[in-house]
């Protein structure tokens, strides 16, 4: 029974390394300038978000900003108006599905907190579809520098003050002063085991 119990977790586990094999979404280019243990320095390209901010408690308001930005990608969007030949504008009002990406960011505003999803690489302002949600907002990221700390672990905010004052102290030691708030980083489903969970806490950081 004991062998049995064995043989049932592991093959739980690579069920689960499976599904995260299979859900390979593209993610955010960046690159790494100095690495010290789970505390980089990262240098991030330039990206178009859909974002969305919303009033709420840190480990509440993810949820509802998710699902959200998830009806954006899945269709709740207006195509853009297509130019047909001859010159004629034709107005095209089917909607479009957007690929997933990671991570799912967020980061505290005066009034609540700001959620965004990446949009896949290639896209711009000019060409994705309008959102038919008028909370959601497309917008264009510039180019950042970030000191970044990653870890696993579950998604509570005390966690988080953990890994941010880790990271804090380590930008003091080599006086690094923060740019913005800080932008947490989420990789995974919430179906995702703990342990199993990519996630990460970025400061903008001047270069």
């Amino acid at each position: 029974m004991r062998k049995r119990s064995i043989f049932s977790v592991v093959g739980t586990l690579l069920g689960l390394l499976g599904a995260v094999d299979a859900m390979a979404f593209e993610k955010r280019a960046y690159e790494v300038v100095e690495r010290q243990d789970e505390i980089e320095i990262r240098d991030y390209a330039p990206a178009v978000v859909a974002e969305i901010s919303l009033e709420g408690d840190f480990e509440e308001v993810g949820g509802p900003a998710f699902r959200v930005l998830a009806a954006y990608i899945s269709g709740e969007n207006k195509k853009k108006q297509s130019l047909e030949p001859g010159g004629l504008n034709r107005k095209n009002q089917d909607s479009e599905r957007i690929a997933m990406t990671a991570p799912v960011t967020q980061e505290a505003t005066q009034k609540g907190y700001r959620v965004t999803f990446m949009m896949p690489s290639g896209r711009t302002l000019q060409d994705l579809p309008a959102p038919r949600d008028a909370r959601v907002r497309l917008e264009k990221e510039s180019a950042q520098r970030f000191a970044a700390i990653r870890y696993s672990g579950f998604w509570s905010q005390n966690r988080y003050q953990e890994e941010l004052d880790t990271l804090l102290a380590w930008m003091d030691s080599r006086q690094l002063l923060a740019e913005g708030e800080p932008v947490w980083a989420r990789y995974d489903p919430p179906f995702m085991p703990w342990f199993l969970r990519r996630n990460e806490i970025l400061i903008p950081i001047t270069p």
